[in-house]
Parts: C-alpha cells; sequence; structure tokens
C-alpha cells in the first residue's frame, strides 16, 4: 500500500457518518434574546387585550336572554375611548375623564366596574346624562315618557347545566315537553328605546326592582339594567346588595359587547371528549348590537 492509499483512506473513513467530524457544533442559548421575544409577545398581546378587544365569559343570568350563562363573547375597547378600567386587570385606582371619550348609544351592552370591586359587570345602557329615570311597577320610564313595550309570546330556553331554570329566579317556568325534554318558558316583553334600539327584557312578575327613582343622571355618568329585570344587580341596586348604585361614572365603562364567540351549556366533565357535546348550537357568531325600530308617527 503506497503513502497516497492510506492518505485516501483516511480521508474515507474520517467522511463517515456518526464521526465526530460530522456533527455540527451546538449554538449556545442566547437567553436574553429568548427572555425579551417572550416579554415582548406578552406585552403586545396584554397591549390587545387592554385597548382594542378582549374575551368576556358571562357568568350569570342577569343579561337573560339575549345572554345565556357559559356564553363567550368578544367585547371591543375602543368605542367609547379608554379609562382607568380599560389596562387588564384593572390595575388602577379611579381617574377622572376618558381619552378620545364618547358616550355610549342607548342600548348598547357594555362592560362596567362597580366602585367598590374590581371585576366587570355586564348590563344595557338605558339612561344617559340629563336623562330621569324612573321605574313604575316594571316600566321603564324616561324624562316622564312610559318606554314602549309590547308583551310577546313566552320563550323556551333549553335546560342544562349553565340553565337550570331554578325555582328561586323563575318560579313555575320549568316545563316538560312530549319527549321528556326540560325548558324554562319565560315571559317576555320587547323594549323600544327613544331612539328606536329594541331588545327583550325577562319579567318574572313583581319585585322590589320594579319600582325605583325618580333620579336624573349626572354628567359625565350613565345608567344600567340587566335584561332579566327581576334578576340584576345593576342601577337600580345599592353597592351593599352587589348592585351599581345608581348612575356609574362614564369612566367605568369598560367596552362594548359585540358578538358570541361560542357557548357552553356546563354539562362537560374532565374528559376532552365530552367538551364536544357542550356546545350549544346556534349561538355562535350572533350579534349583541339592538335592532333599531322605526318609531311610530
Amino acid at each position: 500500500m503506497t503513502a497516497a492509499d492510506m492518505t485516501e483512506n483516511d480521508s474515507a473513513s474520517s467522511d463517515q457518518p456518526g464521526s465526530p467530524a460530522s456533527e455540527p457544533e451546538k449554538t449556545p442559548v442566547n437567553w436574553w434574546q429568548e427572555v425579551k421575544s417572550i416579554t415582548l409577545l406578552i406585552l403586545a398581546v396584554l397591549a390587545f387585550h387592554s385597548f382594542v378587544a378582549k374575551p368576556f365569559y358571562i357568568p350569570s343570568e342577569s343579561m337573560m336572554p339575549v345572554l345565556l350563562k357559559g356564553d363567550r363573547l368578544v367585547v371591543s375597547k375602543y368605542p367609547y375611548g379608554w379609562s382607568y378600567v380599560s389596562p387588564s386587570f384593572h390595575p388602577l385606582p379611579f381617574l377622572k375623564g376618558r381619552i378620545f371619550g364618547r358616550l355610549p348609544e342607548r342600548g348598547d351592552i357594555v362592560i362596567v366596574s362597580p366602585q367598590n370591586k374590581r371585576e366587570d359587570y355586564i348590563k344595557r345602557v338605558i339612561g344617559l346624562p340629563g336623562d330621569i329615570v324612573e321605574v313604575r311597577g316594571g316600566q321603564v320610564v324616561l324624562n316622564g315618557v312610559p318606554v314602549r313595550q309590547r308583551v310577546l309570546k313566552p320563550i323556551r330556553i333549553p335546560v342544562d347545566g349553565n340553565a337550570p331554570c331554578p325555582p328561586m329566579q323563575f318560579p313555575g317556568a320549568l316545563v316538560t315537553d312530549a319527549s321528556g325534554r326540560s325548558w324554562c318558558e319565560l315571559p317576555v316583553r320587547q323594549e323600544v328605546l327613544p331612539n328606536g334600539k329594541s331588545y327583550v327584557t325577562i319579567d318574572m312578575g313583581p319585585s322590589t326592582l320594579d319600582w325605583y327613582g325618580p333620579v336624573r343622571v349626572p354628567a359625565d355618568h350613565v345608567f344600567l339594567m340587566g335584561d332579566n329585570r327581576d334578576n340584576s344587580a345593576d342601577s337600580r341596586a345599592p353597592l351593599e346588595e352587589n348592585g351599581l348604585g345608581g348612575p356609574v361614572p362614564w369612566e367605568a365603562i369598560g367596552g362594548r359587547a359585540e358578538f358570541i364567540t361560542f357557548s357552553l351549556d356546563g354539562d362537560s366533565s374532565w374528559n376532552p371528549l365530552s367538551w364536544l357535546h357542550a356546545f350549544r348550537a346556534g349561538r355562535a357568531g350572533n350579534s349583541l348590537r339592538p335592532a333599531s325600530v322605526t318609531p311610530p308617527k
């Protein structure tokens, strides 16, 4: 074997897979770059959540029938400008004023932070600054004029884990059809505000919330009510009863409810296979903007 052959054999053996010479060098982790990238991503998500839009979960029955417990929806943060409640998790104390502020319209569904809590409620705007608001026997009266109402045919909402139709809240409403399916049959009314915005409310009969006021809404305040009129801790209820304690400052408005993304019936378990069956059909994509009705001539 010649020296040339030995050199050729050594070169061939050094190129075999798995040999130390063929393994690429491992690039060291730049931990500072990784932390910076993750931090920027978190800040971008928080900024979007605080100033553009955020998801919202409906935890109660106060806005039935338009919203059910278990609904997930999108709340836009910019329609009324920004205030101290706009940042995620409400880290700021009360600060007067709004940036690029604009008052909500009557009929809008908004999220609001009570004066004594760091949490969000969801209610409908009924009264604006300067309005005199009164409730007589369950009928809203604005500036001395009763808001138009029309009794509708009772609606039926399927009974499930998130809508159990509790008898304390809906006495006598639980019914069963011929197939054995349970429903919550509720008396409803169409309400039309002076600006023509229309929506449906539930009224189970006489209650302590059926009589209120009159009160004048102060400047830069709004008067809010839930659509489930007998079961809503809203502007009619005092702070001590978890209500809003009258008209609320517009700074406490965190955004406008836009549409439902999806809804869960509360009957799922830890098993992921059960999650698909928990989706409520026909609710995804439903708009939460009130319909417009042409006022009578």
